[in-house]
């Protein structure tokens, strides 16, 4: 089914990955520009945009790097400028960009909560303001936000699981809001996929403690984050809004 993104200009922020490893934000540019979509990779370090703008000229595709911090305004507005600037439109934003600090609530510093709520929740909140302005301009679009399966299981995570929370509740009432302007907002909440951002350092046993807590027995990649978020910025999923899907190999469920 080629082509399902066919003649959509998207942003995938936090589209770099660490070195030449396959994140979330790297897969879903790179199964994007192979649908047909035209993609403006953000991500604070330019130098791993590009590397994901390699990845996509290889495959045939059409994307441009751009340096931004989401966590700043003017960044945002930037982005948003530079796709319409350049292809006329925006059909889709991914807000992809995300951190964890493992604390509790009583050992963790006021300035790592604010860190941690700004970069995971507020970052969305400004991407998505810049946004909206031009999907509503170009017939509608559809925004997809990356949240977690901590949001339901925090485990050590308080902080980290309370910002999945927020962008959750942020997903459902963006889609309640922007319906009617032809915007579809989801979430796809991701299990314990074995990424680039949880790989380092990482102990075999504790790689495989993480395969066996999954209903299917089976370890979860980068890839499949990226098709769910396929299906979820395709016209496939026209009447479908406002939905957080995990993709966890049903680990909410063993």
């Amino acid at each position: 089914m080629a082509g399902r993104l066919q003649g959509k200009v998207a942003i995938v922020t936090g589209a770099g990955s660490r070195d030449d490893g396959v994140g979330n934000g790297r897969a879903i540019a790179v199964l994007f520009a192979r649908e047909g979509a035209r993609v403006l990779l953000v991500d604070r370090r330019l130098s791993a945009a590009e590397v994901t703008a390699r990845m996509v000229a290889e495959d045939g595709g059409e994307a441009e790097s751009f340096e931004a911090d989401v966590t700043r305004e003017d960044h945002c507005r930037a982005m948003v400028s530079r796709a319409v600037g350049r292809w006329g439109r925006l059909d889709i934003l991914v807000n992809n960009v995300g951190i964890g600090i493992r604390r509790r609530i009583p050992d963790i510093a006021l300035e790592e909560w604010e860190l941690q709520m700004r970069v995971n929740v507020t970052s969305m909140v400004l991407a998505s303001k810049h946004a909206i302005p031009a999907m509503i301009h170009g017939g509608g679009g559809a925004i997809l936000n990356i949240s977690s399966i901590a949001s339901l299981r925090g485990r050590g995570l308080a902080p980290y699981a309370a910002s999945k929370g927020a962008v959750e509740a942020l997903t459902r009432a963006m889609a309640a809001d922007h319906g009617r302007d032809g915007i579809r907002v989801n979430a796809i909440a991701p299990g314990p996929a074995y990424t680039p951002m949880v790989a380092a350092g990482m102990p075999d046993s504790v790689r495989e403690a993480r395969r066996k807590s999954t209903a299917l027995g089976l370890e979860g990649t980068a890839w499949d984050i990226a098709a769910a978020a396929v299906y979820l910025c395709s016209d496939e999923a026209r009447w479908v809004t406002g939905v957080v899907l995990p993709v966890d190999g049903g680990v909410l469920v063993n």
